[in-house]
């Protein structure tokens, strides 16, 4: 029973984390990708406009790609990576609580997004679809041939 819900959860999951996400970027976005590289200039991240340029896409397209189940393991990755940058230079000084500013919520995502990001996805993955495609015709070329009577 657990593993027919397996996939639901895992969908669950990815979708909300992602529209979590992209929420995220396109605050970014629609704010404009120069304010938000200001804003980061001020909070002392480094190369603020690649950064800014790099977190704008990684939450789009990360966020999007966790929907669908697709390329997980990249986009698992590539949000940590952008959730520890904001915790090291943004959310560490504040403590543990995000309440207080600390860095609670952007260690929750980055958890998320890596446990989703190498969780398969489920059955209702782009990921697996794939996966499952792929693993269907390795399993057919390998089958020895039939003996000859």
């Amino acid at each position: 029973m657990i593993a027919r819900l397996q996939p639901i959860g895992l969908l669950i999951g990815r979708v909300v984390l992602g529209v979590v996400f992209i929420a995220h970027g396109w605050q970014k976005w629609t704010g404009g990708v120069d304010a938000t590289a200001q804003g980061f200039d001020g909070m002392g991240i480094p190369a603020p406009t690649l950064s800014a340029y790099f977190t704008v896409l990684a939450e789009l397209i990360g966020g999007a790609l966790l929907i669908a189940g697709a390329l997980l393991p990249l986009a698992g990755l590539a949000l940590a990576g952008v959730m520890l940058g904001a915790m090291y230079f943004v959310h560490l000084d504040g403590g543990f609580f995000s309440q207080n500013g600390g860095y609670e919520y952007v260690l929750v995502l980055a958890a998320a997004a890596i446990a989703i990001g190498f969780s398969g996805g489920g059955l209702l993955a782009v990921d697996s679809l794939w996966l499952n495609k792929k693993k269907n015709k390795d399993e057919a070329s390998a089958e020895p041939a039939p003996a000859a009577a």
